[in-house]
Formats: C-alpha cells, sequence, structure tokens
C-alpha cells in the first residue's frame, strides 16, 4: 500500500492504459502511410505489438492478485475503446458521432455489470 492506495489494484490500470496507446498505434497507425508495402507495415505493427505485450501481460498478471480474469478483460476492453477514441479523433483525424457514443456507453453498462457483482 502506497498512500492507503493498493498498487496491485492501480498498477494494471496504468499499464493496460499504456498497453492500448502501443496496441491503437500497431492496429492503426499505418493507416496514415497506405504509401507503404503492406509487408513492412505488418513488420512494424509486430514489433510494436511486442511492445504493448510488455505491458499487457505483467498488467493481467499483476492485476489477476486483484481482479478476476473476466474483470481484468472487460477492463481491458473498456480502456481499448476509450483509448481508441482518443487515438482516431486526435492521430487519424476521425469524429465520434452518436453512434459511436451509444453504442461504447452499452459496452461500459455491460462492464457495470462483470463488476457489480452477482445479481440476486
Amino acid at each position: 500500500m502506497v498512500f492507503g492506495v493498493n498498487m496491485a489494484a492501480i498498477l494494471p490500470i496504468v499499464l493496460l492504459l499504456v498497453s492500448n496507446l502501443f496496441m491503437s498505434l500497431a492496429w492503426y497507425g499505418h493507416l496514415k502511410f497506405t504509401d507503404r508495402p503492406l509487408w513492412l507495415v505488418v513488420i512494424v505493427s509486430w514489433l510494436i505489438a511486442f511492445i504493448e505485450y510488455c505491458f499487457a501481460v505483467p498488467a493481467n498478471r499483476i492485476g489477476h492478485q486483484v481482479y478476476s480474469a473476466a474483470e481484468l478483460k472487460t477492463m481491458q476492453e473498456v480502456i481499448t475503446l476509450v483509448v481508441f477514441t482518443v487515438f482516431s479523433f486526435f492521430y487519424l483525424g476521425e469524429r465520434v458521432n452518436v453512434n459511436h457514443i451509444v453504442g461504447f456507453s452499452l459496452i461500459c453498462a455491460g462492464a457495470f455489470f462483470v463488476f457489480k457483482g452477482p445479481i440476486r
């Protein structure tokens, strides 16, 4: 515990945020470089994804001390949506529309039930 905060509860979230920054770059960063050969962007994406794994695997290992696998996966999906939305807006210049907000909100509603615990 640092300052009364369980680091095993916080560190996975931070690591998953960093992991998702790299994964968004690996999966979608090449969309701005359509003049590059596909084989090259695949290799570069794999190299970036390796860095992503260096954050994601420890996030899950550390996080499983506090969270269930289902909670970790749910956390990953919500973080992915947040990071992807910011990435696509700022890096790719794509706009977020109402359909995106509604769809992402429904996914977040699902996350609520995963973390809420058993419904009785």
